[in-house]
Formats: C-alpha cells, structure tokens, sequence
C-alpha cells in the first residue's frame, strides 16, 4: 500500500518535502509498491519550483530494514527481469537535483543503508546501525555503492561493509564519512528538517552549482548502477542465491 511511504510538505519547514517511511510493523520493509510512491515523491519535488530540499525519514527505532524480503521472493520468483520499480527509484534518487538529506534512527539495513550514500547529509542516531547484508543473501551491492563506499571510505572499510557484512554503529559511519552528524534519538527528526528547511533557504541556483560541483559528472554512477545491476539479476536467479533466500525465511519462520 502507498500510505506505507508519506508525502508531506510541513507547514513549519518551507520549501522542504519529506518522504517518510510509514511501515513500522514491519520495520520499514520497501516494498515495490514503496519504491514507486518514492519515485513518485522525487519527481514531485524535481517538478515544484517551490521545493528546494528533501528529507528522508523512518520511524522511532527504524529507518528501514530493506527490501521486504516476501514482496521481493514473489517479484523474484515469478520470473521478473530484475527490480525495475527499486531502480527506477535509485536512478531518480542519483539524478535528484535538490539537496536531499536523510535521518536515521535504528536499523539500516540493505537499501536502507546505500540510500543514503546518495544524500548530501545525513544525521543519525546513537543507536543507529547500517548494514549491508548483500554477500549473505548471495546477491552483490546495489545502489552505485560499490563505486561510492570505497570514494568515500576507503577499500579496507568499504569491503568490510559491503562483502563481508559487518554492520557499522553510527559513530563508526560518523568516522568512514558515510553520515555528516550523531545525535540523540529524539533530536534526529528535528534536526534533520532543520537542516533541510536551511538548504531550503539558501540561495536555489548557487546550492545547485555548488552541488553539482562536489558532486561531479554522474554519468560515471550511473554507468556503474548499470552494471551492478546486471550481475544483482544474475545472481538473483542463481541456486546460490535461492539457498539464501529459503534459509532466510527459514530462519524468520
């Protein structure tokens, strides 16, 4: 259901729209019907003059748990060619023209950890933990973050996070650069529309040069968004990766 991702527009924060995970029970879990209100939302703010920044935000205890893994089965299992409404949103998301910032309390995890490396600043919990359990799942990084985690990390802590599964608190993300700022649990929504309403204020066509600057050219991203694409539907159609899947739910069962 779309009413599990929230649109908002607050009243206290112009210029600033919020795309709100809305899904707690079951911690977030993105669904395809997700994806799409997402996409939805990216293009909403790239087509309104009048929205100058965006901000993501989970619910207490959770940013997102990632794919939701019994939507994903059955899109996998019924024979679909790769994940079209997760990677019409990531692409939307890396073509984002407008400052977007993010805010994380709890889990994550998959998607909901490389989410953010597209995001310009991201304020997190102390409770936090991002996690990228791809290799675990017999599935490979997804999101440009195999092109991104090692630019801003490092290869040591890129692979740590990206192959060998290691989950990082929000203070060690704080130190490898992947999140700007941690704060107490209860500051993270506030902060994190303060910061938008204030990219919001600034002047439009100087934050998107200067954006646009520190960002560089994204065809080099998006080429790489190609690729991992290619071996994630190779490998989501492997007996490898079928293993996972059914000791997954297994294991949730």
């Amino acid at each position: 259901m779309t009413d599990h991702i929230l649109i908002e527009r607050p009243e206290a924060h112009e210029g600033v729209l919020v795309i709100r995970f809305n899904r707690p029970e079951k911690k977030n879990a993105i669904t395809q019907a997700m994806y799409g209100r997402m996409t939805e939302g990216l293009l909403e703010a790239e087509a309104d003059a009048a929205i100058r920044a965006i901000a993501f935000l989970g619910t207490e205890g959770c940013f997102s748990a990632g794919n939701d893994m019994a939507d994903f089965l059955a899109f996998a299992m019924a024979g679909a060619v790769g994940e079209p409404a997760a990677f019409a949103f990531l692409k939307a998301l890396a073509g984002a023209s407008k400052p977007l910032v993010s805010g994380v309390d709890g889990l994550a995890i998959g998607i909901g950890t490389t989410i953010h490396l597209h995001c310009d600043m991201t304020i997190a919990s102390s409770r936090s933990l991002f996690k990228t359990p791809f290799v675990d799942l017999a599935l490979v990084p997804e999101a440009g973050s195999s092109l991104l985690v090692p630019q801003i990390t490092g290869h040591q802590r890129a692979f740590a996070l990206l192959a060998a599964s290691e989950g990082f608190s929000a203070e060690q993300a704080r130190e490898a650069g992947l999140i700007w700022k941690v704060v107490e649990p209860a500051a993270v929504e506030t902060e994190t529309l303060a910061l938008a309403a204030s990219l919001a204020a600034k002047p439009p066509e100087a934050m998107r040069i200067a954006r646009n600057l520190i960002r560089s050219d994204r065809t080099v991203l998006l080429s790489r968004m190609d690729e991992e694409l290619v071996h994630f539907v190779a490998q989501l159609k492997s007996r490898e990766a079928r293993a996972a899947f059914e000791a997954f739910m297994r294991s949730k069962a």
